[in-house]
């Protein structure tokens, strides 16, 4: 694929570029970190993102059916589930009485220290 405004190859591959669009979709990552993992700048990733987002709304496969066609009777409807939920991640629960014990700690050391140079 040619770059239009630059005119120089894409430098990633059409499959490359629908496996980035994927992992945007199921990861909600940021342009940024996904421009880091794949070796091409922020706005880089946004401009494949649409674009892949772009062909396949337009592509006859990832059309939705009429609503003429969904209420007729003959009609069945195929369904396709995609996981994109989110797991909660379990973090240890902060204590706010160890945590101003370690800080009062720290700060008596600093000031013990200080005191006998």
């Amino acid at each position: 694929m040619q770059n239009k405004k630059r005119d120089g190859p894409c430098k990633l591959s059409s499959e490359d570029q629908l496996l980035m669009t994927l992992e945007y979709w199921r990861e909600y990552r940021t342009y940024f970190h996904i421009g880091q993992s794949w070796g091409v700048n922020e706005s880089t990733v946004y401009r494949i993102i649409r674009k892949i987002e772009d062909k396949l709304s337009k592509s006859k496969a990832f059309t939705l059916p009429g609503k003429k066609k969904l209420t007729s009777s003959n009609y069945q409807l195929e369904v396709v589930v995609v996981d994109v939920t989110e797991s909660p991640i379990e973090r240890p629960k902060k204590n706010k009485k160890s945590f101003t014990v370690e800080k009062r700690n720290s700060i008596h050391r600093r000031r013990s220290v200080s005191g006998s140079a």
